[in-house]
């Protein structure tokens, strides 16, 4: 059961980007649309729980004045592997991420829950966070960009809902990714206060 608390905290109660509001910036660039926001979330939970596995499992042999440097230089080694997968099998999905895959090495999640949580955990329980915070920042990527996509040009996953003639541009843009961010988080927090 305590396994499966850590999957939840991830998904609802330490959720990245309702709750800490963390990795805010791929999480406004790149949900112009459902199918890349749920790219860059599971892009990002590959990472995150690939690095936290390593980073618990050298967490006794990495001295405490190098352990930041020795972090992110592991995290840097997956999303350079991710990278590269990416370009060799799926050019069209690193193209449309572009900038976003290699600033996966500095998104303030991962190395977070670098130090917050797999440095003092077992390699299972970190692997564990890192599936449930990956699913957290997964899912809230996809349902922001569900919701943009929806409102900015009518399609959920490129499948269209409304007619062709519907759509609000600012949606598309910038600031309809602050709007509807902002909509979202003070939905799920009025939900989770009416449920305490």
């Amino acid at each position: 059961m305590n396994k499966l608390r850590i999957i939840y905290n991830g998904l609802v109660t330490e959720n990245p980007t309702f709750v800490l509001l963390l990795g805010m910036c791929p999480t406004l660039g790149t949900t112009g649309s459902a199918m890349t926001g749920m790219s860059m979330g599971l892009a990002t939970m590959g990472v995150l729980i690939c690095s936290n596995a390593a980073i618990s499992a050298i967490k006794s042999v990495v001295p405490d004045r190098v352990r930041i440097p020795a972090y992110i230089v592991v995290i840097a080694t997956f999303v350079t592997l991710l990278q590269m997968f990416m370009q060799a099998y799926l050019p069209s999905l690193n193209e449309s991420l572009g900038i976003f895959i290699p600033l996966i090495v500095v998104n303030c999640i991962l190395l977070g829950r670098a130090e917050a949580y797999a440095s003092k955990h077992s390699i299972v329980d970190s692997l564990l966070d890192g599936v449930g915070i990956g699913l957290g920042f997964t899912v809230a990527l996809t349902l922001l960009g569900t919701i943009r996509e929806l409102l900015g040009g009518g399609t959920i996953f490129s499948l269209r809902v409304f007619p062709e003639t519907y759509g609000s541009l600012v949606f598309v843009l910038a600031p309809g990714a602050f709007i509807a961010l902002g909509f979202l988080i003070a939905f799920i927090n009025y939900i989770r206060k009416r449920s305490c």
